[in-house]
């Protein structure tokens, strides 16, 4: 055997073969962090697609009007809406009318707007909870999810009277009980727009005796969960 030749090729091989097969190894190694980043990033963006689909499709969904039930009977602004008990017999001032379902999630966004508007004009404007639900609750479970004390009724019959067939509903009626809105509250979900804060906007115009207000048709047609159940 030719020591000299086999020292030769050991020393090409740790000098030329051996490196380049470490070189290889870290490449490869490379090249699997690299593949498995964009599998992370691949999955990241995915996850934020559908969630912003999601998202999307909500609030479509939120803006398409709720369905008008068969037999309903419309409401005409200035009439008067016949109520009983302690509603009837106080015509000290605006009466305001909050419908509300604890089942429906446009009625759980529209919680802290109604919170706002009992904040802001509570002394001047009565305001009670209509409960819309077939469920058993109790006045002060209402009161609680609210976090006010304010008159908490379950009688059906009056959203019939006022022509309300979803939630959440506002109806602001005068101090004779005359209707002089009945609608939404704004036209986002979350109630975030302040230039359509349509039940703001209807209280506001009856305390500064505005006769009669003129609407955006987004401010009358319904949206939101349709009545008696929560359906959309």
């Amino acid at each position: 055997m030719h020591w000299p030749r086999v020292s030769m090729i050991f020393y090409i091989w740790l000098s030329v073969i051996k490196p380049l097969s470490v070189v290889t190894r870290i490449n490869v190694k490379q090249t699997e962090i690299e593949v498995k980043k964009s599998i992370v990033i691949i999955w990241l963006i995915l996850l934020f697609s559908a969630i912003g689909a999601l998202f999307w499709y909500n609030e479509w969904v939120y803006h398409l009007p709720t369905p008008i039930p068969k037999n309903y009977k419309p409401v005409d602004q200035g009439k008067l809406i016949k109520l009983s008990g302690a509603l009837e017999a106080d015509h000290s001032k605006p009466l305001f009318l909050h419908f509300f379902n604890p089942d429906c999630p446009c009625s759980r966004f529209n919680i802290s707007n109604f919170k706002l508007l009992v904040k802001q004009y509570g002394r001047q404007v009565k305001f009670v909870i209509i409960v819309m639900n077939n469920k058993f609750y109790t006045a002060k479970q209402i009161q609680d999810k609210f976090d006010l004390d304010v008159p908490v009724l379950f009688d059906a019959s009056i959203a019939v009277s006022c022509g309300v067939y979803s939630t959440p509903q506002a109806v602001l009626l005068d101090a004779g009980h005359k209707l002089y809105y009945r609608g939404n509250y704004n036209s986002s979900r979350y109630c975030t727009d302040e230039k359509t804060s349509f039940a703001k906007i209807a209280i506001a115009g009856l305390l500064n005796n505005h006769a009669r207000l003129v609407f955006n048709p987004l401010a009358l047609r319904a949206y939101g969960c349709s009545l008696p159940n929560c359906k959309r």
